[in-house]
């Protein structure tokens, strides 16, 4: 990236981390060689292989989550920081710090609010093969369900604008982060590009903290809810569906044994698929009202987005707009320690 970039733009590369002690100094001094003037911060989770204290001994400022999982860490990282670029990477080493120039220089020049770092060859090496099957099947789904916008919904490099970051609510608490990110992308139609780069293997003593069954079902359950909030007359429709379907099997038999010889015989299967019916018609009518809500807090988010001061590629004016901050920020302090 240009010196006159890296002098300008106020970039915070945030590492979200659980027990990489292995990793995470080599990480840090990568990102440190790759982005001088970038600050580094590493967020701890909990972790019990002194992470921390190797994030320090690199020179990151680190901090730390309590609540236990990566959707809680990128929640309090993204309410903490206050920056023009943003790139988060994992701690494991996996991702390499020299695309990080890459990366950053697409944002800008796409004029992106997020740049996702897919990862080439993720579906031969996963870890493990329940993993690259995993990846390989919600990535379908999602493209099925939210759109084509992405193709690597679980890639843990990316770059966000400022807009992205302060205008994301992140209700995640766990792995399924990444896919929330997503769908708040395509939901407020933001723009967003993919960029190919190598994924490389853990080191020896490193080992992944996802569990295929586990967070592969909690991932699931979030693309149902995800899907509930944001696309509520398809997930209700769905199930208005089924309930109809149902519905007409019970009914048929008792219909074409009436139409034959005029009696109702079976009346307690004619009244439950008669309830059926009844529920069927009432979550259909939930599917439009909550469709009309939907939409409205989609408007109401995307207004906040709007209202977000956007970064300039004006160097000077980025560099303005960072010294307003500060100086705010500076009177801000003040006024807190007078009262």
């Amino acid at each position: 990236m240009p010196e006159t970039w890296s002098e300008s733009l106020d970039i915070a590369v945030l590492l979200p981390c659980y027990n990489e002690g292995a990793t995470i100094r080599a990480v840090v001094g990568g990102f440190r060689a790759a982005l001088p003037a970038a600050r580094i911060y590493v967020y701890d989770n909990n972790s019990t292989d002194g992470t921390a204290l190797q994030a320090m001994l690199a020179g990151a400022t680190v901090l730390r989550e309590r609540r236990q999982g990566k959707g809680h860490v990128v929640r309090r990282m993204f309410s903490d920081i206050d920056a023009d670029i943003y790139l988060m990477a994992d701690g494991d080493g996996t991702y390499s710090p020299d695309d990080a120039d890459e990366l950053i220089r697409t944002l800008l020049t796409e004029r992106s609010d997020m740049v996702v770092g897919t990862r080439r060859g993720v579906h031969d090496d996963a870890g493990r093969h329940g993993h690259a099957f995993g990846n390989r099947i919600f990535n379908i789904l999602y493209r099925t369900i939210f759109g084509p916008d992405f193709t690597d919904i679980f890639s843990g490099y990316r770059v966000f604008s400022r807009r992205f970051v302060k205008s994301f609510p992140a209700v995640s608490a766990g792995f399924e982060i990444e896919t929330e990110m997503s769908v708040h992308a395509s939901r407020l139609k933001l723009p967003t590009t993919e960029l190919e780069l190598d994924y490389g293997r853990r080191p020896e003593g490193s080992h992944s903290k996802l569990s295929t069954f586990k967070d592969g079902a909690k991932i699931l359950w979030m693309f149902a809810m995800l899907m509930k909030e944001t696309r509520p007359f398809a997930f209700f429709g769905i199930l208005s569906t089924m309930f109809m379907a149902s519905s007409l099997a019970f009914m048929t038999p008792v219909l074409i044994e009436y139409f034959e010889t005029g009696l109702v015989s079976r009346m307690p299967t004619w009244v439950f698929s008669m309830a059926l019916m009844m529920v069927s018609f009432m979550l259909f009518t939930a599917a439009l009202i909550l469709d009309s809500v939907a939409r409205s807090r989609a408007e109401q988010l995307r207004i906040h987005y709007m209202n977000i001061k956007p970064m300039s590629l004006s160097i000077g004016q980025t560099t303005s707009s960072r010294i307003e901050r500060e100086q705010n920020s500076a009177t801000s302090n003040r006024k807190a320690g007078a009262a």
